[in-house]
C-alpha cells in the first residue's frame, strides 16, 4: 500500500513540474507566450507552484527517490494479499515500475526545461 501511495504522489509532483515550469518555458521558447498567458489566467493555481519551484523539485525528487526504494529494496519476502495471488502481486509490481519511471521521466525534463531550455536556445539560435 505504502509503495503504491508514494507512486502515485511521485507522479502527481513530477507532473506538477511539468506543469508549473517545464511546460511554460518550452512554449515560451517556441513563442507561444499567449498560450502561457491564457494558461495562467484558466489555472491561476500554478502561479504559486512557479513561485516555489525549487521546492516543488526538490519534493518530487525525494518522493521518486522514496519510490526507488521502496519498489527496488531488497527482501526476503514480498508480502502480498492473498485474494489476488501471486499474479496480481507480480501485475501490481509492474504497475509500480511503470509509474516510477515515468515519473522519472517527467521529472527529468522538468528541470531540463526550466533551466536549461532557454539558455540552450538561444546558444543555438546564435550558432
Amino acid at each position: 500500500m505504502k509503495e503504491k501511495i508514494v507512486s502515485v504522489l511521485a507522479l502527481f509532483t513530477s507532473v506538477g513540474t511539468l506543469f508549473c515550469c517545464a511546460l511554460p518555458a518550452l512554449l515560451v521558447t517556441l513563442g507561444l507566450g499567449t498560450v502561457v498567458i491564457s494558461a495562467v489566467s484558466a489555472f491561476p493555481w500554478l502561479i504559486p507552484l512557479a513561485k516555489h519551484e525549487e521546492w516543488l523539485f526538490l519534493g518530487a525528487g525525494a518522493l521518486i527517490g522514496l519510490n526507488f526504494f521502496l519498489v527496488y529494496r531488497p527482501q526476503k519476502q514480498v508480502a502480498c494479499n492473498v485474494q489476488a495471488g501471486e499474479q496480481g502481486c507480480q501485475v501490481a509490481g509492474r504497475w509500480n515500475k511503470l509509474v516510477l519511471w515515468l515519473s522519472v521521466g517527467i521529472y527529468v525534463i522538468g528541470p531540463f526545461m526550466a533551466y536549461l531550455g532557454l539558455p540552450l536556445w538561444k546558444l543555438l539560435e546564435r550558432a
